[in-house]
Parts: C-alpha cells; sequence; structure tokens
C-alpha cells in the first residue's frame, strides 16, 4: 500500500477558480494576550451578536441535545409555521437551510446552467463568489459607487441574455448601506420578469433609515423577487446555521429538492422557533446595537474619520492599502477586525467595551 499522501483522481477544474473563504480570525488565547500584555481582546470580526442566547432559548437548545441520535423534521415544519406566520406569508413560501448562504447556494443551483452569470455588487458578501462559482456558473461584479453603495444602473446594465440571477445585498456587507426603497421599485422594473432577484437581508433588524425598503412589499409586488434572511444575527444564532428563503411556491418547490436533506438540525430549528417567540426581547438588544452603532459613528465623525453610511451592526473603514496594517495595529490593541486587503476593514458593533476599544484604536490610528 502507497504511503503517499498524493493520489490521482480527478477533481473538478472550476476549484482551481474558487477562492477560499476568510472568516473572521478568533480572538488569541488568555496565554497568547498574556505574552503579548494585553489584558483582553474583542474579537469584532466576524459580525457576531455579543449577547449570549436567551435563557428560555438555551433551555430549549438543551432539551433538544437529548434527542440528537435522531434525524431533524426534514420540513421544518413547525418552524415554518411559526415563521410564516410571523412575517404574515404562507407556509409553501418559506424555505429553510443552512444559514442564508446555504439557501443561496440552493438557488443559484436550481437558476443557473454551467456558464449562466449570476450578478451582484462588490464588494459584498465574500461567499458569493464561491457560492457562483462552485455552481459553474460566471461572477459578474459591478463596483460599489463612491459612496460604497450599490451602483444599480450600473447593475442593471450589466445584466445579459445569460444572467440568470442577481443579487442585491441590503444593507451591504462589507460596507454598510442600504439600497433606498425608490431606487429598489425603480431598478426591479428595468429588469426582464423573469430574471431571479434575491434581497440578501442578512442584516435587515439593524435597520433604521426611513428610505430603506420594505423586502416583503416588495416582494408581493414583483413576482420575480425572494427574500433571503437569517437566524445568525440579530437572533444570535450563528453557531446553529438557519437561514431562509421567502419566495413564490414554485420557487420554494425547488429549494427544497436542492437542499441538504436533514440539513438544519433539530437544534437549530427548535431555537429558531423559541427566538420567533421571544423576538420582543431580543429585539431590545438590536435596539442597544444601533445605539452603540449611531455612538461610535458619531465618535470617529467627531475624530474626522469619513466613514460610509451603516445600517448594519457594524462600520466599514475605507482604508485602502491601509487594511492590512490597520488589522495589525488594531490586533497590537486587542481588537480582532476584518480586513480586506487593498478595500478597506469591517469592524463588528459589539460589547460596550469592545466598542470603546474600537473608537479609541481607529482615532489613533487616523491620527497617526
Amino acid at each position: 500500500m502507497s504511503e503517499s499522501l498524493e493520489t490521482p483522481v480527478r477533481l473538478r477544474t472550476t476549484l482551481d477558480s474558487v477562492p477560499g473563504y476568510k472568516p473572521g480570525r478568533p480572538a488569541a488565547t488568555a496565554a497568547e494576550d498574556s505574552e503579548r500584555g494585553v489584558t483582553s481582546v474583542f474579537k469584532i470580526s466576524s459580525n457576531e451578536n455579543p449577547y449570549p442566547p436567551l435563557p428560555s432559548v438555551l433551555d430549549i437548545v438543551c432539551e433538544a441535545a437529548t434527542t440528537m441520535n435522531r434525524y431533524p423534521d426534514m420540513a421544518s415544519s413547525e418552524l415554518t409555521h411559526a415563521l410564516a406566520q410571523r412575517v404574515g406569508v404562507s407556509a409553501d413560501e418559506v424555505s429553510f437551510g443552512t444559514g442564508s448562504v446555504g439557501v443561496l447556494a440552493s438557488l443559484i443551483q436550481i437558476t443557473c446552467e454551467p456558464g449562466d452569470e449570476v450578478v451582484y455588487a462588490w464588494r459584498s458578501f465574500e461567499a458569493y463568489p464561491i457560492v457562483v462559482a462552485l455552481a459553474g456558473a460566471r461572477s459578474v461584479q459591478v463596483p460599489l459607487d463612491a459612496d460604497a453603495r450599490h451602483d444599480l444602473d450600473a447593475m442593471a446594465a450589466a445584466v445579459t441574455d445569460r444572467t440568470r440571477l442577481l443579487i442585491v445585498c441590503t444593507p451591504n456587507n462589507p460596507t454598510g448601506p442600504s439600497v433606498r426603497a425608490d431606487e429598489l421599485r425603480a431598478f426591479l422594473r428595468s429588469l426582464p420578469e423573469d430574471l431571479l432577484v434575491v434581497l440578501d437581508e442578512a442584516y435587515l433588524e439593524f435597520v433604521v433609515a426611513d428610505d430603506a425598503p420594505d423586502a416583503l412589499a416588495i416582494y408581493r409586488e414583483f413576482p420575480n423577487v425572494v427574500v433571503l434572511r437569517t437566524f445568525s444575527k440579530a437572533y444570535g444564532l450563528a453557531g446553529l446555521r438557519v437561514g431562509y428563503a421567502l419566495a413564490r411556491p414554485r420557487i420554494t418547490t425547488a429549494l427544497r429538492k436542492a437542499a441538504t436533506p436533514f440539513g438544519v438540525s433539530d437544534m437549530a430549528q427548535k431555537a429558531a422557533i423559541a427566538s420567533i417567540a421571544a423576538f420582543d426581547e431580543l429585539q431590545e438588544r438590536v435596539v442597544a446595537l444601533v445605539a452603540e452603532r449611531r455612538r461610535v459613528v458619531d465618535a470617529l465623525g467627531e475624530a474626522g474619520v469619513d466613514i460610509p453610511d451603516t445600517q448594519a451592526n457594524f462600520v466599514w473603514l475605507p482604508l485602502g492599502e491601509r487594511a492590512l496594517e490597520f488589522a495589525a495595529f488594531a490586533d497590537e490593541n486587542g481588537l480582532v477586525v476584518r480586513p480586506f486587503d487593498g478595500d478597506g476593514v469591517r469592524c463588528t458593533i459589539a460589547e460596550v467595551e469592545a466598542n470603546d476599544r474600537l473608537i479609541d484604536v481607529v482615532t489613533r490610528f487616523y491620527a497617526g
């Protein structure tokens, strides 16, 4: 038997062009912090909710763990009913997956043949080019405008006969701005009616802008629109991986065919149900995070730091070629941030103490 770790099997050549996903770096251990002389390190690189699970949700998860030897409900029946009632749609308009990115991957699979095109803004969510390439489709990346917002006119112009899906990330990850309701409606009217348009609203709950779109109203008005959402951010269930799409029944039927069987665990389903029931309590946390976001934005503005409008739970520092330099400086000062080499740095709004340090670190870096 050969000792070599090499293998002669043939893999898809597509993989050669698929970028690897770069998650936010975890915080250092206590021992590593001590060696560097840092008393505490805050991880603000992954847009996680800094609050621990609600006790009521945690109790449900612990109880569900006792039956992990059983498969979950593949149809997510109870969760489907609870969410449909909460949102105000029928059960056959809801489809679940392993986080919103899992649902997006299925959306691409059900719409794109090899060589078809997917249009989205760039820079935007880092997973987009990965799931597009793995489906054998081609990414058409449209640069953001000078305000780090979607250039919807340019995106409309990028649509061709091969375009099968278009993504609008609102608020945009990692830059923060939301699209406006009036421009989104005009944009949708300019597109082919058979083009699937995905409104990725992972950060919906943090939006306070008066001119932000009501995605459900948009969805009801345009039959080719799908609304993509997640329980990872505001609901604080990032570790359980449950996202969903609101779409016309023909689309949700196809999504269920494409989804990984039993992909959404029983714990995830029950935690999501409990979170829906505890929404008012969770909303208090969202309100607190939005207030902290405003405090950070105001403090940075007073320090002369110019950043894009943000409607999410993070701020974007458009540092360009200095992105990695700032990330290193932040690391030295006990902050783990998310740099995008050559573009900028995303910093999650987190605990008050983490936000205080963020203000201090950014102010000192820009002043230097």
